[in-house]
């Protein structure tokens, strides 16, 4: 995924730091907003989400669960293809058009420098980038021939309505931050292609070679690689970790796919 692949099957990407809490963020939205809106991301659109907060269970007093509404900023690009979801302690860089990683990680670490030109951030506490490939048989083929042996699941008698495998890996990775957390998970569904709960691009649209809507034999390989640590906000050390963080992601896709698939795509 370094090169651009001409029928690449990256469909949704994101890259995402964590910093110190700023409770007064929205105090400087406005700067914030202004600067990126002059570097291509004129679209501003604030949002209200409901947050579900269930307390510890080793709290001395037990609570209840509480719904607590939260604020972020999305800040987009003309075209709905790529924007920056901003929260009191979060940045995320989003996309449905992924060209590359020369594209798509320096525009996160535009966002963090944006963010900490305004309110003098003390600390990166987590990095990470996620990606959700598209594997859609072409007439006549199957998933099975996208994924490798280990991810073809139990060969049973019956329609296969739903699949799931998930990993999760203990990675080396440099300069910052050494260990890292990668997680990988393959689903094999008859849907229209969709996205996980928990990862949906809001404020963009979908690129058109992944917007149908009909039901499909289809798979989604998603990947997710982070770190954690208290990371100093140097743009080049960042760059850097965020590279690392790739890397491995690349390694993993093409330990996930076949010859086949990446001759699709290629």
């Amino acid at each position: 995924m370094s090169e651009k692949m001409t029928n690449a099957p990256v469909y949704y990407a994101l890259a995402q730091a964590h910093f110190n809490p700023v409770a007064a963020m929205a105090k400087y939205v406005d700067q914030i907003q202004d600067q990126l809106r002059r570097e291509g991301y004129p679209l501003f659109e604030p949002q209200q989400l409901m947050q579900l907060i269930v307390p510890s269970p080793g709290q001395a007093q037990p609570q209840n669960p509480q719904i607590e509404q939260t604020t972020s900023w999305l800040m987009t690009r003309s075209d709905r293809a790529a924007g920056f979801i901003l929260g009191p302690s979060t940045i995320t860089y989003h996309t449905t058009h992924y060209q590359t990683h020369n594209e798509f990680i320096p525009e996160l670490l535009r966002g963090v420098a944006a963010v900490h030109k305004v309110v003098s951030l003390d600390h990166i506490s987590r990095l990470g980038l996620r990606y959700l490939d598209a594997i859609l048989p072409r007439a006549g083929e199957t998933t099975e021939q996208y994924l490798v042996g280990g991810l073809h699941g139990i060969d049973f008698n019956a329609p296969r309505q739903h699949a799931m495998a998930e990993s999760v890996y203990t990675t080396d990775i440099h300069p910052l931050v050494p260990k890292g957390v990668l997680v990988v998970r393959v689903y094999r569904v008859v849907a229209p292609l969709g996205f996980p709960p928990d990862m949906l691009p809001t404020g963009l649209v979908v690129a058109p070679q992944f917007a149908s809507t009909e039901p499909c034999e289809h798979a989604i390989i998603d990947m997710d690689h982070y770190v954690q640590g208290r990371m100093p906000v140097e743009t080049s050390k960042l760059n850097e970790q965020l590279l690392s963080l790739h890397a491995t992601i690349k390694s993993a896709f093409g330990a996930t796919t076949t010859d086949h698939a990446r001759g699709v795509w290629a």
